[in-house]
């Protein structure tokens, strides 16, 4: 990234004093603002010293990545028979998205190789002290608990994901807070996916599982206490007819994630029945994540949280 290069005065262009005596009664009068004034003045120097920080993490990204890709590099050869052109990068990590955007990035494992993985969470467990892993295939988890003994392993076997942390890593603690609703036991692997993601980025998350509209009854008391908390959104995980994140946002006063689940059979099945029906949903408040997102549902409620959470520190 490269910086706007400052303003020099040129060898001929005369100094005037009027000039520098206008600047001058310019930066008195910019001192002399009114209260209103000096909090805009204060909260754009604030926006600015922010931007300068990503845009330094940002730099930084660059000069790590940049420095991975020399130590992977082959020292060069005067040899005739040197490959004329060498592979450098199989993945571009964005390892300063947490820093960036407050959602850290997640490895989709079920797509990548054994080797692949076992390099991208490693380097991810360098840099950050943590890795996130998702949709795991059957013996991945473990390949990466043999390839990395010395990290600790929070395993969802159910939703096939896990958070890596490196020896010395703690897990933030935002103060924000989530809940987590299933409408049955068989929405519970997304769900657990998307609490996985939501401690990750330091909140604190309740669950309420398996309380489905066909028993109605079961759902009031537990919804009823959650609301009555510090709870800034939840997220609503439900397959078959998808009904429970309308009937829950018509009852909540925060924000409301459905998250469909492929859960269902015949026509409208594997969840597209569920979609549909949270997107036309009459209940305003209530936002739809893609079939079986729970990475998305969890990111975002965590995001919400956590900016409330910042925001009532702040206050305080």
């Amino acid at each position: 990234m490269r910086s706007r290069p400052a303003y020099t005065r040129k060898d001929d262009e005369p100094a005037s004093e009027e000039s520098d005596q206008s600047m001058s009664q310019g930066r008195t009068d910019k001192r002399s603002n009114t209260p209103d004034e000096q909090a805009t003045e204060q909260a754009t120097e604030q926006a600015t010293e922010q931007a300068d920080a990503i845009a330094g993490e940002i730099a930084s990204e660059l000069t790590w990545e940049i420095a991975q890709v020399a130590r992977a590099a082959p020292a060069a050869t005067d040899s005739p028979h040197a490959p004329l052109h060498t592979p450098l990068i199989e993945a571009r990590l964005d390892l300063g998205r947490a820093a960036r955007k407050g959602i850290p990035e997640v490895v989709l494992a079920e797509s990548k190789r054994d080797d692949q993985l076992v390099a991208i969470v490693s380097a991810f467990l360098e840099r950050n002290g943590y890795a996130i892993v998702s949709r795991a295939r059957p013996g991945q988890l473990d390949l990466l608990a043999r390839a990395l003994p010395d990290v600790t392993m929070d395993t969802r076997e159910s939703a096939r994901a896990a958070a890596l942390h490196a020896p010395g890593y703690e897990r933030p603690r935002t103060g924000g807070h989530i809940g987590i609703l299933t409408a049955g036991a068989g929405d519970i692997p997304v769900a657990e996916e998307a609490r996985l993601v939501a401690e990750e980025m330091g909140c604190h998350v309740t669950t309420i599982y398996d309380v489905g509209v066909a028993g109605i009854h079961r759902l009031f008391g537990p919804l009823g206490e959650l609301l009555a908390s510090d709870v800034a959104a939840l997220i609503v995980c439900a397959g078959m007819d998808g009904a429970l994140p309308s009937v829950v946002a018509g009852l909540a006063h925060v924000p409301v994630i459905g998250c469909p689940t492929s859960i269902g059979y015949g026509a409208g099945g594997k969840g597209r029945a569920a979609l549909l029906a949270m997107l036309q949903t009459c209940a305003p408040g209530l936002t739809v994540v893609n079939i079986d997102n729970g990475v998305g549902a969890g990111a975002t409620a965590a995001l919400i949280a956590n900016q409330l959470a910042a925001r009532s520190t702040a206050q305080n």
